[in-house]
């Protein structure tokens, strides 16, 4: 029983080759005693063909035909045959197999499916099943085309990744998975310990430390296709556990490391799809993107730019403008020209008001330009030279319409922002095919928590400031690489005196005891001549699910948990045995039943 061939291998010229080929039934039918079985695996899939009437004189048709009958859909199988020409007039051109056949000779069952949840072979209406149904029989979804050529395209991206960095010196090291918990970013996964009864590791959420304390070691180039742990809530862009393309340089400075993913890309889009990408990519500061896009990882696609119309609109003699300058506020517009502009009336006008409220902004107000003037319900509170300067300054010619939004800065830049992304999704903006990848630079190192009022961290306590602590407005050594509106992963410089690093935990509030408690290893580390340093991770799921055009990176993922954090066939997180807890001096008590301890 050797497989001679894949089920996506055969050709005109092997007709008359002798053959086996194993894989799965995924379609048969029977026409007057001869069976056709499409037979496929990972590589294709390819006809075979039971025909009592051209069997070889020492072949067992009877003994033949039972064992096929025993084919079921998806049953695994081997045949042996030999390779013919269809018949004229049956060939399927779409499948590169398609002009040949396997006469089944031998056959034999070698793993029997009972009737499959849904149908495995290609949709020809793109109907699948719900989500939940796709991931209790997750091995039955793998082996769809679709979801095939989507972890081959991963495979092969991870692997062209490894090649370009081993070529530059890179080493890959792996990192504990075991760690601490420590206060910074999302809820750890925490696991408890058997040995060291009341204490527990944390899943790691990356290995963001223990890259830093490698350049400390003197591995100077690292990099792992690293797991990563957080317990937050799901979305179509997130999951419990995930994988980052981490890499950590010693002495460099910010466009070191953005050159090299800037090659690493370059290298993986020549191998997969045979064309240069542009490099170097675009900069754009944070300020930049907030005020033009609103966003911190602006799609790029195409255009509907924000403009700041504060100096100008705010002239107007409107008093719910006046009333938001005065406290600090601003007004946005876009314009969006005439042939667009067609395509929107004032009931679609209304609905982009509603739109606007539902995104954090109290609404917007919008004007049409006409004989060289603009016409709205609140164009009488505008003077002519208020008209003129607006005219002007948004580059309106008659046709064009205009959005005017006004409130607090960040809240309307975001708001914003996010209109902006809908009349591009509404008006046929957005290009298929095209990527557009940025770095966002120049980002804050603090930012204020508009709920506490706390400082905290733009990216993460490790950043590197750009300027003294004490400065206004200190910039971070930060930079996002952004695709199409998606942020695809952040590095930074990294601080590399222990001393400022306790600053920083000073500032975000970390008393001296207790980052003493949570970083001194780190501290530590960092006192023993660490070097100027500094990295990125890149989130490979998020990326390829862009790449192959996913909606969500579910599905570039063999075995996720849906939006639930729930992985449905092997029904996980599930109740462990009392024996195991106790070993590990756990008691598990419901939330109702504390207050009888108390």
């Amino acid at each position: 029983m050797i497989r001679t061939h894949t089920c996506g291998e055969l050709r005109t010229s092997d007709i008359g080759a002798k053959v086996c080929l194993q894989g799965w039934v995924r379609f048969s039918r029977d026409h007057g005693g001869v069976a056709f079985i499409d037979l496929a695996d990972r590589y294709g899939i390819t006809q075979a063909v039971f025909d009592p009437e051209d069997l070889p004189e020492d072949a067992d048709a009877g003994n033949l035909a039972e064992t096929i009958r025993t084919f079921t859909r998806e049953s695994a199988v081997s045949v042996r045959g030999i390779v013919r020409s269809r018949v004229a007039g049956t060939e399927d051109e779409r499948n590169p197999t398609g002009s040949v056949e396997v006469l089944i000779t031998s056959a034999e069952l070698l793993g029997r499916s009972g009737i499959p949840p849904f149908e495995v072979g290609d949709q020809k209406e793109g109907v699948l099943p719900g989500e939940d149904i796709r991931m209790k029989y997750r091995y039955l979804d793998l082996r769809r085309t679709e979801m095939i050529r989507t972890l081959e395209f991963r495979s092969r991206f991870v692997h062209m990744a490894r090649q370009y960095l081993e070529s530059r010196s890179f080493l890959e090291i792996e990192t504990p998975i075991l760690g601490r918990s420590t206060p910074e970013g999302a809820r750890d996964y925490i696991v408890p310990s058997r040995v060291h009864p009341g204490t527990f590791y944390a899943l790691a959420q990356s290995p963001q430390l223990f890259k830093q304390m490698l350049m400390v070691g003197g591995l100077d180039r690292y990099y792992q296709v690293a797991r990563c742990f957080r317990d937050e809530d799901s979305r179509k862009d997130r999951q419990p556990e995930f994988t980052q393309l981490d890499m950590e340089m010693s002495f460099v400075e910010e466009k070191d490391i953005q050159d090299t993913i800037e090659g690493m890309l370059a290298h993986v889009w020549e191998g997969i799809y045979g064309k240069k990408l542009q490099i170097p990519f675009r900069r754009i500061s944070y300020k930049e993107a907030m005020w033009s896009y609103g966003s911190d990882k602006p799609d790029l696609r195409f255009g509907l730019r924000l403009n700041d119309v504060t100096d100008v609109a705010g002239k107007a003699d409107y008093e719910i403008f006046r009333r938001i300058i005065s406290k600090g506020g601003i007004i946005l517009g876009i314009r969006i020209e005439a042939a667009l502009a067609e395509r929107i009336g004032r009931n679609e006008v209304d609905r982009y008001i509603d739109y606007a409220k539902k995104v954090g902004l109290g609404g917007l107000t919008w004007m049409r330009a006409k004989d060289g003037t603009l016409e709205s319900n609140i164009v009488k509170y505008f003077s002519p030279e208020v008209i003129k300067s607006l005219i002007s300054k948004l580059s309106v010619k008659d046709g064009d319409l205009l959005f005017l939004f006004a409130g607090p800065e960040k809240a309307t830049q975001e708001g914003a922002g996010q209109v902006r992304l809908k009349l591009a999704e509404d008006l046929d903006l957005v290009p298929e095919g095209v990527f557009e990848f940025a770095w966002l630079v120049d980002c804050p190192l603090f930012e204020t928590d508009p709920v506490s009022g706390r400082l905290t961290t733009f990216h993460h306590p490790f950043v590197k400031p750009r300027s003294p602590l004490d400065e206004k407005d200190v910039k971070g050594s930060s930079f996002d690489l952004v695709l199409n509106g998606t942020e695809l992963g952040s590095g930074s410089l990294r601080i590399n005196d222990p001393d400022l690093q306790r600053k920083v935990f000073s500032m975000l509030g970390m008393s001296e005891e207790k980052a003493e408690e949570d970083f001194g290893f780190f501290l530590e580390a960092l006192g023993y001549g660490a070097p100027p340093h500094g990295g990125i991770a890149l989130g490979i799921d998020r990326l390829i699910a862009m790449l192959t055009g996913k909606d969500t990176i579910r599905d570039t993922i063999a075995f996720p948990k849906n939006k639930r954090a729930q992985s449905l066939f092997d029904d996980s997180p599930a109740k462990v045995d009392d024996e195991k807890l106790e070993e590990l001096q756990i008691m598990s008590i419901a939330i109702g039943d504390l207050e009888d301890l108390e």
